[in-house]
């Protein structure tokens, strides 16, 4: 086998077709829009509309509500808290949350940051954050440290 004799499989590739190219093309003229209409101008999309019958995102019903001042937290897991601990980048005597930010575990603090207890924690640490799980608590008490949920630093 020659480089000059590599080709395709018959089929797997197809021309595209060039519209609006004259009568002899096959699709000249109009270009296969049909005559005149909104759908033949340039520039339309017409997404969800159903010629004049009710739409079904209206025929189905609305559920749910969402709240308008609710409140979103940064998360972070135990076991990377861990993991940045063991890379020397946060010191595990006082963890704020600036500190948590500051060493990049955290992009920004939104509404506050909410620790969960997934991973392992082995390290003594003193955190105080905004929120806090059940299990987050446990795991960094029975770590021998203590974990300190504080509602103010929220506002």
């Amino acid at each position: 086998m020659k480089l000059n004799e590599l080709h395709d499989n018959p089929g797997a590739t197809k021309k595209r077709m060039r519209v609006g190219r004259g009568p002899g093309s096959g699709k000249g003229k109009m270009g296969g829009r049909g005559i005149k209409g909104q759908k033949s101008r340039s520039g339309v999309a017409i997404k969800g509309y159903e010629g004049g019958q009710m739409p079904l995102y209206q025929r189905l019903p609305k559920r749910g509500f969402n709240k308008p001042n609710q409140k979103s937290f940064a998360v972070v897991n135990l076991g990377l808290i861990q993991k940045f601990i063991d890379e020397k980048k946060i010191d595990a005597k006082d963890i704020t949350e600036d500190t948590l930010v500051s060493s990049g575990l955290v992009r920004r603090k939104l509404d506050g940051i909410r620790v969960l207890g997934k991973g392992e924690l082995t390290a003594k640490v003193t955190i105080t954050v905004t929120g806090a799980s059940k299990g987050a608590i446990e795991a960094v008490e029975k770590a021998g440290g203590s974990l300190t949920v504080a509602a103010a630093a929220a506002e």
